[in-house]
């Protein structure tokens, strides 16, 4: 873990600073000290680089059948990462591989947003790990059954019993599929 003392005098302003244009903190500008531990420096040096992501929202709404003149007034505009990451400390990717959740809108090749934060309640997607092994499939808890359902009739449902060791990881928030 690395600690950065702080000063006892809270209005204390030291005299170091940058010498250069643009070097270091402005002279006598007051510092605060941060704990932080080693393992998140480099997650910290991700957030600190990583760009926010927003998007022109157009005010016209598009048609999926005959097509429609379109304003080209700027309503505003999305950040993809407020719209979709909820708790993004809790939050992952991963890819999907497979079929056995089609019907669910879940493709080999796609991407899952995963929320660890959220309750994996009954009828939710969930990233599961049976007997060491990931999967993607809805919790169905019936009672004091519970059972993994694909979304796709030409697999079978998981029943969960005392034998076999689940550990869900998180629940699906988005899934991501590329246009060929």
């Amino acid at each position: 873990m690395i600690i950065v003392r702080k000063s006892k005098n809270k209005s204390f302003m030291s005299p170091r600073g940058g010498k250069r244009a643009g070097a270091g903190r402005p002279r006598g500008e007051p510092t605060k000290a941060v704990r932080l531990p080693v393992a998140q420096i480099a997650e910290l040096e991700q957030l600190k680089n990583h760009p926010d992501y927003q998007l022109p929202v157009f005010a016209s709404k598009i048609q999926a059948g005959f097509p429609s003149p379109a304003d080209d007034y700027i309503e505003g505009y999305l950040d993809l990462n407020a719209k979709f990451i909820k708790h993004p400390s809790s939050t992952f990717v991963l890819q999907a591989t497979g079929d056995s959740m089609v019907d669910a809108g879940i493709f080999s090749g796609d991407w899952l947003l995963v929320d660890r934060s959220l309750d994996p309640s009954d009828g939710r997607i969930v990233i599961a790990a049976v007997n060491g092994e990931l999967t993607v499939k809805r919790l169905s808890k019936k009672g004091s059954r519970v059972q993994l359902l694909p979304a796709n009739p030409k697999f079978k449902p998981i029943d969960i019993t005392k034998d076999c060791e689940m550990v869900i990881w998180g629940v699906v928030t988005l899934v991501l599929h590329e246009l060929a």
